[in-house]
């Protein structure tokens, strides 16, 4: 007799602390202090002079991020998935472009959607609302930081010196 997949035994859920080290790879960010903010919906980086472009027929944005938790200021690309309206952290909603991009937190990783916005006046750059953590079995400890390590495969590797060949060389 088969067993139910719901039944089926899981991994055991994935604890956070209210801000973590994340890495955004997709868009050149291998490092990033994120605020996780489960009172949030949505989740928004800190970017500045967004612009839309066209690129082989579809809808992209460029941006430009200030500060990228420890790494020098860079400009990113990225599909648009579309311009919508959310609300700020004062219930006033704002136009915003949003992007889909993968997040890694510690040694996991998925694709979540990422508002842009002008982040200035806050701590961190970003913000993960709980539409990010929906259905991925994480659990939030808002008493706790940092607690899932630095992210893992978002290094932009060096590659490895070639070793010369003695092919040839009579050795």
């Amino acid at each position: 007799m088969s067993v139910p997949a719901r039944a089926r035994a899981s991994s055991p859920p994935m604890l956070i602390g209210w801000r973590e080290r994340v890495g955004l790879p997709d868009i050149g960010l291998p490092l990033v202090e994120a605020k996780i903010d489960t009172g949030a919906r949505t989740s928004a980086l800190h970017a500045t002079r967004i612009t839309e472009f066209d690129k082989d027929g579809a809808a992209w944005v460029r941006f430009h991020i200030p500060h990228a938790g420890k790494l020098h200021a860079r400009n990113c690309e990225a599909p648009l998935v579309e311009f919508r309206s959310i609300k700020n952290t004062s219930g006033v909603g704002q136009d915003r472009h949003v992007i889909l991009t993968s997040l890694v937190i510690g040694e996991r990783r998925w694709r979540i959607e990422i508002s842009l916005t002008d982040r200035a006046s806050m701590k961190m750059p970003l913000i993960l609302g709980r539409t990010a953590f929906r259905r991925r079995g994480i659990l939030v400890d808002a008493g706790k930081s940092y607690l899932a390590g630095p992210p893992t495969g978002t290094t932009v590797r060096k590659p490895r010196a070639r070793r010369a060949s003695s092919k040839g060389t009579g050795k």
